[in-house]
């Protein structure tokens, strides 16, 4: 099953891959990059894999970094940009991490499977909203995220069962679950803390959320990123960058650091990701009595 599942998780990434280097070399070509520095754009890559690659996640805190470092990415921009830029090196730390995967086959497939559909049909929407809209998504997803993260860092999130599987109705509602935590990524809402919230009420054995999680995020990304490069709806230059500086982040916390006390920097995050929401939502809220 496991092998089955990196033979799926190359071909996906392959046609990614062609796709977002053609159209970098394209942009490069015609002088299409936009303005922001390259140094900043490694730097947001290398800490926020890095971090991901320990557990903590990668879309809040890039978005977090583009404020703190000032990047001036259109709001509009920035759910492609995290999808695209983050691909390469979640799929890395999909197959350097998975091993054994403890978990159904029915089930495991069922729940990446509605995962990948659910990011390709919410890229397509996402990718033609306007930036008020994405602003408010954002604002809201980012909160969410930030509370997720308070009740798991304050031991309040569920402890799960002992299953290893679903059958009836708990794999129909883990496959809607699925579908629409696949979509809301796209729109910049990292799947890890809710697909882990969701698993745990069901009654799944903590053991086997990883492989559900980590599966999902590494299926689903290459097929959401491929249509957001098809309608440009990313800021190539940053996400080119960004990329570069996260395969290095994986790597060096994959082999080198392994692991490390995280639980300060975690208390930091959350703040940082409800502040980066407030203006986000501040900023929706403005333009809005500004019409």
């Amino acid at each position: 099953m496991i092998n089955v599942i990196r033979v799926l998780l190359g071909v996906f990434t392959a046609f990614f891959g062609f796709s977002y280097f053609k159209d970098i070399a394209k942009a490069k070509s015609e002088n299409n990059f936009e303005d922001v520095s390259a140094g900043k754009a490694v730097a947001t890559g290398f800490v926020t894999d890095f971090f991901d690659t320990l557990g903590i996640g990668s879309f809040a805190p890039t978005v977090a970094m583009f404020n703190a470092l000032k990047m001036n990415i259109s709001d509009r921009l920035i759910p492609g940009t995290l999808n695209v830029c983050h691909t390469i090196p979640v799929v890395l730390e999909a197959f350097i991490f998975t091993t054994v995967i403890k978990v159904d086959p029915v089930t495991l497939i069922c729940l990446i499977g509605a995962a990948v559909v659910g990011s390709y049909l919410g890229a397509g929407v996402i990718a033609k909203m306007d930036e008020r809209k994405i602003q408010i998504i954002m604002g809201i997803a980012l909160a969410i995220t930030a509370l997720l993260m308070l009740l798991a860092q304050l031991g309040l999130m569920p402890g799960g069962g002992t299953a290893t599987g679903l059958s009836g109705a708990k794999l129909v509602i883990g496959i809607i679950g699925n579908f629409i935590l696949g979509a809301l990524m796209t729109a910049g809402v990292g799947l890890y803390s809710p697909c882990m919230a969701m698993v745990y009420f069901l009654g799944m054995s903590p053991d086997v959320a990883f492989p559900i999680m980590m599966g999902s995020c590494a299926m689903l990304m290459p097929v959401a990123s491929t249509k957001f490069i098809k309608e440009g709806a990313y800021a190539k230059k940053t996400s080119f960058f960004i990329t570069i500086g996260g395969v290095v982040g994986v790597f060096i916390a994959a082999f080198i650091v392994k692991s490390m006390p995280i639980d300060i920097l975690k208390w930091v995050v959350i703040v940082v990701i409800t502040y980066t929401s407030i203006s986000m939502l501040r900023k929706a809220f403005k333009s809005e009595v500004t019409e």
